[in-house]
C-alpha cells in the first residue's frame, strides 16, 4: 500500500535546482558549444537539409535565413497545457521561416512567412529577459530548428544578464 503524494512533494526547493544551461555556462562549456554551432553556419549544416549555404555571410537557402534570427513576435504564451504555461505564461518566441514547410502546421503565418525583424544575439537575450521580468515560467522556442546556434549565441548573453528560468 503506498501513500499519496502531493504535488509538492516532487517540487525540489529553488535552492537546489540549477538548470543545466547554469552549470555548462559556469563550466565554460556553454561558450564551446556556441563556437561550435555557429561555426556550422559557415557552410550550413544546422538542418537536416545541409545545403551548405553560406549564412555567416548572410546567404540563404532552404531555410530563407541568413546570419541572423527572424523573430516574429514573442509573448506570454497560455495556449499550452497548465504544466508548461504555469501561473503568468510560456515565455514564447516565435521564428519565422522554418524550413521544414509542413502541410499541417498550425503556425503556417507566423513561421513560414518572412514576419518580424533579424535579431542579433543581444536583442534575442533581451528578449529572453523580458519574459522573464514579465513572469513567465519557462522560455519556449517555436520552430527554432535552423536557428539553434543563433539561440545558444544568445544564451550566455541572458545568463550574464540574469536569466535563470528552469526551462530553457
Amino acid at each position: 500500500m503506498t501513500a499519496e503524494r502531493t504535488e509538492t512533494e516532487f517540487i525540489l526547493p529553488a535552492a537546489e535546482f540549477e538548470p543545466a544551461y547554469l552549470a555548462l555556462y559556469r563550466s565554460g562549456d556553454l561558450h564551446r558549444r556556441v563556437g561550435d554551432a555557429v561555426q556550422r553556419l559557415a557552410r550550413c549544416l544546422v538542418c537536416p537539409r545541409d545545403c551548405g549555404v553560406e549564412r555567416m555571410a548572410n546567404k540563404t537557402a532552404a531555410c530563407h535565413t541568413g546570419r541572423y534570427a527572424q523573430v516574429s513576435t514573442y509573448f506570454p504564451h497560455f495556449g499550452e497545457e497548465n504544466c508548461l504555461r504555469g501561473w503568468n505564461g510560456s515565455g514564447t518566441i516565435f521564428f519565422s521561416m522554418c524550413n521544414l514547410r509542413c502541410v499541417f502546421c498550425q503556425n503556417f503565418d507566423i513561421s513560414q512567412a518572412a514576419r518580424g525583424p533579424e535579431v542579433g544575439p543581444e536583442r534575442l537575450a533581451a528578449m529572453m529577459l523580458e519574459l522573464q521580468a514579465r513572469g513567465c515560467h519557462n522560455i519556449n522556442f517555436v520552430t527554432p530548428e535552423h536557428v539553434v546556434p543563433q539561440i545558444l549565441e544568445a544564451l550566455p548573453i541572458a545568463v550574464e544578464g540574469g536569466l535563470r528560468l528552469a526551462g530553457v
